[in-house]
């Protein structure tokens, strides 16, 4: 996610959530389910030092500082009765045992990033299981593989493929904050997608936590779970705990750049190409198209239009090729930025050009926002007329972002059944509208005002995304697309959402869930329920 100018004060955001977190009630069932953790877990490292309830003096900042999007906070009827920081795997597994024991629904926590916020609110008495401390990444050069724990960050993941190798990477995320183990469950996307597909695509093995709290990985969990978890969204079907990766071939040098056009500088006439074009360049170069609004005062505005590049070689070949594919865009060589291929996750990141790597050890995002998004996928180009379109209501917006990231290449090789993410040939690209706002323009009211203009343009796009089902991207979750209530899964609203996020795949995914977690534990407002029997 793009982060705002308009950010929000840290101090301000904790006040407000202190003064409206809630504890749980004296129930037998809360002390029950504390007292329970504990024999049921690793007793050489003691669950006790994970266990924070609200009564602990970091419960509040643990809570907060992991959440990404700070609407569902704002909007939130309850908090968790407990956060389990889990320090080994048997306090996840232990979590698992004793919610189910006593009657609490467990939401899994990585990384923070779920844009509606499900893994860390719920309805209904919940406990929060975060995975951070499970981050430890042992990578294995002689056979080009990493186990990848679930609460380790992109960023962590790429800095460490570096330590080892500069001709290795890893196909995920632009922000280096995601936690591993949610933004691969969904898919997981980013600036290599076209070279070697989505993260899931060069995952070989994993281990997963079920109903019962059992250990399994790829050969015990068997073909059908490890392909469900594989783009399904894995809390449907248990708690990752590790990935086993495959790292990809990437050169010394890569070449990166950004061209801006403004629609007075034939922006217009450049994005239409775009879309015939990029979905049918080399795999080696990538090029995310972004538009967004500026206002130069009063009633003087326009849209930039950014070109943003990944070329997997150096610039000679990368402006030889372009000179070819897209002379339109008029690329140059002082565009170009030639760095190692780490660094050009900094690029893509956001930061300057020269920042250490360092930084990419960073795990948790500074700046919070609030925002809402929603996403598209597109498999017919945008005519000038929808641009058009398009331009209008971001310039009547004005506080939002539009990303447009293009398919073919290794995307449209791999059949949209070889793992639960369907999203594969068809596809021309793939778009997030993102809108972001700030705690200074009023709070709920803000928050009802911004929702509502995301569907403005989420409306306004409709006659030319994909249709029957309009399909959407689960890690870019929108409960606008359709959702359950926290504590029930009707199948029949599942089926709703879950065609626009898996289309065809939905019926098996439900099938695997019948088959691993048949009482449909692992839940929350957009899971997969399981298929019912007739």
């Amino acid at each position: 996610m793009k982060i705002s100018s308009s950010i929000i004060p840290f101090i301000s955001i904790f006040i407000l959530l202190s003064i409206s977190s809630v504890t749980p009630s004296d129930s037998d069932d809360f002390d029950d389910f504390l007292r329970c953790l504990p024999k049921q877990s690793d007793s050489s490292i003691p669950i006790a030092n994970a266990i924070l309830t609200p009564n602990s003096s970091s419960f509040q900042y643990i809570y907060q500082v992991r959440a990404s999007n700070l609407r569902p906070l704002l909007s939130a009827t309850s908090r968790p009765v407990a956060i389990i920081t889990a320090l080994h795997p048997s306090h996840a597994q232990a979590s698992v045992i004793c919610a189910k024991r006593h009657d609490f629904q467990l939401r899994i926590r990585s990384g923070g990033h779920d844009f509606e916020g499900l893994s860390y609110t719920s309805d209904v008495p919940f406990v929060i299981l975060d995975m951070f401390n499970l981050n430890s990444i042992d990578i294995d050069m002689s056979t080009e593989t990493a186990w990848v724990q679930a609460g380790a960050t992109t960023g962590e993941l790429y800095y460490r493929i570096a330590e080892k190798s500069n001709v290795h990477g890893f196909p995920s995320g632009v922000c280096t904050t995601l936690g591993i183990g949610g933004h691969f469950s969904g898919g997981g996307y980013g600036f290599l997608m076209r070279k070697y597909g989505v993260s899931i695509d060069n995952v070989i093995d994993a281990q997963l936590i079920d109903a019962n709290g059992r250990i399994f990985n790829r050969k015990s969990m068997g073909e059908d779970v490890f392909w469900a978890i594989r783009g399904g969204g894995t809390t449907s079907f248990g708690i990752i705990l590790s990935w086993r990766i495959k790292l990809v071939r990437v050169p010394p040098r890569v070449t990166v750049f950004t061209v801006q056009r403004t629609l007075e500088q034939g922006a217009t006439e450049l994005a239409y190409r775009w879309q015939q074009v990029a979905p049918k360049l080399p795999k080696d170069l990538f090029i995310r198209l972004q538009p967004e609004p500026i206002n130069n005062g009063g009633n003087n505005k326009t849209v930039r239009v950014s070109f943003i590049g990944h070329f997997l070689g150096q610039a000679d070949g990368l402006l030889r090729l372009m000179n070819v594919s897209f002379p339109e865009l008029g690329l140059t060589r002082n565009d170009c930025l030639e760095m190692s291929w780490v660094e050009s996750t900094l690029y893509w990141a956001g930061f300057s050009n020269g920042t250490s790597i360092d930084v990419l050890l960073n795990r948790v995002a500074v700046n919070k926002v609030f925002a809402k998004d929603k996403s598209d996928y597109y498999k017919a180009v945008i005519p000038k007329q929808g641009l058009e379109t398009l331009w209008q209501v971001l310039m009547d917006i004005e506080n939002i972002f539009v990303q447009m990231n293009p398919y073919g290449g290794r995307m449209e090789e791999i059949s949209d059944s070889e793992t639960a993410f369907e999203h594969r040939a068809g596809n021309l690209f793939k778009v997030l509208y993102g809108i972001q706002w700030s705690e200074s323009e009023g709070g709920v009211n803000a928050t009802a005002r911004y929702v509502e203009l995301s569907r403005r343009l989420y409306d306004a796009m409709a006659p030319y995304a994909s249709s029957n089902p309009r399909e959407a991207f689960i890690n870019y979750r929108d409960l606008d697309i359709g959702s359950n209530e926290s504590e029930k899964t009707d199948f029949e609203d599942a089926k709703e959402y879950g065609a626009k996020y898996f289309r065809n795949n939905f019926i098996r995914l439900a099938g695997v869930k019948a088959k691993i977690d048949p009482e449909n534990f692992f839940k929350n407002e957009q899971s997969i329920p399981p298929l019912p029997s007739h």
